[in-house]
């Protein structure tokens, strides 16, 4: 052995740099930061189809509700009607129609339309007649240049004190009950009618 290699104490070993030396080294790049790792992606919601289903039970609870309703507007009208009298609901049949005077000898058809009378005045008497035809019903006209009432249904014809002539009507046509009020004027009462064997009855015919 030498003496170089006997004074001469071993080389050591250059030391190798650990992971926080590079970093401090000058000049050296910084190591790249992990990257957080992502959120795991949450599988999207199955859109809901728009609408509800439909319930087979649905149109007959329906069905059944209406025929409550309407069970119990029958219901409600049936006990109108029983507590009203039902004459409440139907035009009335005594009404006045003026004084004597106001009518000339002849036939009058001014309340034809309205009322469904004639008034008839006579030189001694006034009655009024009720224009509904004998035979089934039909409003007459009054043809004042053939002086008589003509049914425009079936032909049937009347004179003016209303006893049938012509046609199929099988009887005269009634006369409505007749009096006067405290004022004098005349009321026609709709709902007592006289046949012909009654028309010499003081309530089917005033004396002027």
């Amino acid at each position: 052995m030498t003496e170089a290699s006997e004074g001469t104490p071993p080389a050591e070993k250059p030391a190798v740099p650990n992971e926080q030396d590079k970093a401090a080294a000058p000049g050296a790049k910084p190591k790249a930061t992990a990257k957080p790792e992502k959120a795991p992606v949450k599988p999207k919601a199955t859109a809901k189809p728009k609408g509800k289903a439909r319930d087979p039970s649905a149109g007959r609870r329906g069905f059944v509700q209406l025929s409550l309703v309407a069970a119990g507007l029958a219901w409600t009208g049936a006990m109108v009607k029983f507590f009203f009298p039902r004459i409440l609901f139907e035009p009335a049949t005594r009404f006045p129609i003026g004084f004597p005077t106001d009518y000339v000898i002849g036939v009058d058809t001014k309340w034809q339309q309205a009322k469904r009378i004639w008034v008839v005045r006579e030189p001694s008497r006034l009655y009024v007649i009720f224009a509904r035809c004998t035979h089934l019903g039909c409003t007459p006209d009054w043809k004042s240049g053939e002086n008589k009432f003509k049914c425009p249904c079936h032909g049937s014809g009347f004179d003016m004190q209303g006893v049938n002539f012509e046609g199929p009507a099988p009887q005269p046509l009634l006369r409505t009950q007749v009096s006067l009020d405290a004022r004098g004027q005349v009321v026609v009462d709709k709902g007592k009618l006289f046949p012909v064997d009654d028309w010499d009855d003081s309530d089917a015919f005033l004396v002027v």
